[in-house]
């Protein structure tokens, strides 16, 4: 078996416009370790971190015939790699639908108009989120779905709890923005959940 080759950022941009099936597989060889550390900051867990990894390139393969890569491939990476972290982060605690966590509810209890409502909001602000800037999306979803403090995260990241804390100031303020157009819709859900829990 001949040795793996080693491809400069060049080279592999090309073979993609070539080959994209092989490229996808030098990339993976190429780019695993390295995803790996970006993700390292954001989820800590080895095995979570392996997954997230794993689920970048499938991603890569699986959309492969419409992507089209012509910048830095790091670059484009880290890129895929933090909003996969942070998607799993999300998706793994932001689940307002899980009525089974609340407390004498029954399933019946909510009309299907509420809970589109509740839905769409949930959507909503999920939607904000992944629109807050890089260093802020992270700091404010391991705050919110991770339940981690300002002193955890500033460790968790290597940064100060000043930073942390103007980072989650901001966050608040861009999603209080955003949300004010939906101010009345936001406090009839917020009553109904409350009228039912």
């Amino acid at each position: 078996m001949s040795k793996f080759k080693e491809y400069t950022n060049d080279e592999l941009v090309a073979l993609f416009q070539r080959d994209k099936d092989q490229a996808i597989e030098v990339l993976f060889r190429n780019y695993y370790k390295y995803v790996c550390g970006v993700l390292y900051p954001v989820l800590k867990e080895q095995t979570v971190i392996e997954d997230v990894a794993q689920d970048v390139f499938y991603d890569l393969w699986r959309k492969r015939d419409q992507l089209n890569i012509t910048t830095s491939l790091s670059a484009y990476l880290k890129r895929a790699a933090i909003n996969k972290a942070l998607n799993y982060i999300r998706d793994q605690r932001m689940k307002f639908d899980d009525y089974a966590e609340m407390p004498n509810m029954k399933s019946g209890d909510l009309n299907s108009q509420r809970q589109i409502e509740v839905h769409e909001m949930e959507v909503l602000v999920k939607k904000l989120i992944d629109q807050l800037p890089e260093k802020c999306r992270i700091i404010f979803s391991l705050s919110r779905f991770e339940k981690m403090s300002y002193r955890e995260i500033a460790k968790h990241l290597d940064i100060s709890v000043k930073t942390v804390e103007n980072q989650i100031s901001r966050a608040l303020k861009e999603l209080r923005i955003q949300l004010k157009p939906y101010l009345n819709e936001i406090i009839v859900t917020l009553l109904t959940l409350l009228f039912y829990y």
